[in-house]
């Protein structure tokens, strides 16, 4: 079989690739060894936010009188609740399914390996081996959990955040080690079901690449909430030995031994690279990564790579942007090369968090003079009103030209809010042409504007 374009894997990166490149006239297949949509839609951005919402729903319900309500007999159904997080990731994979239908995108079941001369070797689940050729072959292979020496996953009492996600009991204690977005948003979850929770973190705060302020916010915030946070530590060795876990973690103060029923390691991902035929044809890599210029394109022509097995952040926005922009260039569109800098984070916790652009540490290491302003949402009437005031909207601008050089958030509903911030850096609006954009009261996106006038010592509210 001969195809324009082949793509191997159909997360985010590689399925919304498929697309376009159908769009753009092309005849596409696309190779998945396990479910359409990849790890995003099956174990990764989709089914945790349905946890975490049920999580939510929970956590108000248990606080329905702060609210002028009563009810009796709260409970939950954690095998209810992780049923309904895969029926959700279910049936976003069958939209893909759909999708690929829709725009006439074969789909090949099966393993892929590149090979030289543009070909793809797909090998099925009985191990049969068929072979298809394109003129252009891209790789979306995505990553996994990256395990550690002292803290290897047995998928059972170490788990990783695919086991996190289909436990078929909870747990009474666990102890997650990193403080990303994939250690916290469980840490919230499992927390918020009623789990004994503790998370231990090698550096001084959580989520460490976030905006110092907004880590330190976030690290109050949870240790409210009842999360034991141990900063500065690090897990040297586990005994799964028991009928559960011990974990010895070195802190400041000297070895402290945790028990738990289950270990979360959070310690970040390992890219899908080995045993594609990356060596077989020649792909350069560098550190995990594959690595290909501005438009994707690898040290050889007509090999393509994008997502999280090339450099820049690992997130499935970006993977998305990333594909559109290799196909488009392929079919000679002249598209923009992505600019990695405008990239906004987000974190689906209580509270979110959600960033783009510099921190202020950043900022003034890069040498420009600040105009920083930050709004509390304790301030915002509609946060009030929703029982929501936790957390700010803090901007940083160059204050020599008035350059959106940041937007750092922290608080309830903040995810849906950060686009205004991404667009605004796009078309490089100004600090002014923010402060004077009329923004609707009461809304929680009205802090953004009031963060700003704080910036520029404006503001009406603080």
């Amino acid at each position: 079989m001969k195809y324009d374009v082949i793509i191997i894997g159909s997360g985010p990166g590689g399925y919304v690739t498929a697309i376009r490149a159908s769009q753009l006239g092309f005849k596409v297949a696309i190779v998945e060894k396990e479910k359409l949509g990849g790890i995003c839609l099956n174990w990764g951005c989709i089914p945790t936010k349905a946890l975490l919402k049920s999580a939510q729903v929970y956590e108000y319900l248990k606080h329905v009188d702060a609210y002028g309500l009563k009810a009796k007999e709260i409970d939950k159904d954690f095998s209810a609740v992780i049923q309904r997080s895969r029926n959700v990731a279910d049936g976003m994979s069958k939209g893909v399914q759909f999708l690929m239908k829709k725009n006439k995108i074969d789909v090949i079941e099966g393993f892929g390996k590149i090979k030289a001369g543009k070909k793809v070797d797909v090998t099925d689940t009985n191990d049969k081996v068929t072979e298809y050729s394109a003129d252009h072959i891209i790789v979306a292979t995505g990553a996994r959990s990256r395990q550690l020496p002292f803290l290897p996953i047995d998928g059972k009492k170490v788990i990783g955040y695919r086991e996190a996600m289909t436990l078929p009991k909870q747990p009474k204690k666990m102890i997650v080690v990193g403080s990303g977005a994939i250690g916290v948003e469980f840490a919230y979850f499992y927390h918020s079901m009623g789990t004994e929770v503790t998370i231990v973190e090698y550096l001084p705060n959580l989520v460490p690449l976030e905006d110092e302020e907004v880590s330190k916010q976030f690290g109050r915030s949870f240790k409210k909430s009842g999360i034991k946070v141990m900063t500065e530590s690090s897990v040297t060795k586990v005994d799964t030995s028991g009928s559960g876990v011990k974990a010895f973690v070195k802190t400041k103060k000297g070895e402290e031994v945790l028990e738990a029923d289950i270990i979360l390691s959070a310690v970040g991902i390992k890219t899908n690279i080995e045993n594609i035929g990356l060596e077989d044809v020649g792909i350069a890599t560098d550190k995990d990564k594959i690595i290909v210029n501005d438009f994707y394109q690898t040290n050889l022509p007509g090999y393509y790579a994008i997502g999280d097995v090339v450099h820049g952040p690992a997130l499935a926005h970006v993977a998305s942007a990333e594909g559109i922009t290799c196909v488009e260039k392929i079919a000679g569109l002249n598209p923009e090369a992505i600019d990695y800098g405008n990239v906004p984070g987000c974190t689906y916790a209580t509270p979110e968090i959600a960033s783009v652009g510099m921190t202020e540490a950043q900022a003034k290491e890069a040498g420009y003079e600040l105009k920083v302003g930050k709004f509390p949402f304790s301030a915002s009437g509609k946060a009030q009103a929703s029982g929501n005031p936790e957390g700010f909207v803090k901007v940083i601008f160059d204050a020599k030209y008035g350059e959106w050089l940041g937007c750092h958030m922290i608080g309830a509903g903040v995810t849906d809010m950060i686009a205004e911030a991404v667009l605004g850096r796009k078309l490089e609006t100004t600090g002014h042409e923010v402060l004077k954009a009329i923004h609707p009261h009461p809304t929680m996106s009205e802090a953004v504007m009031e963060a700003v006038a704080d910036a520029y010592d404006e503001v009406i509210h603080l």
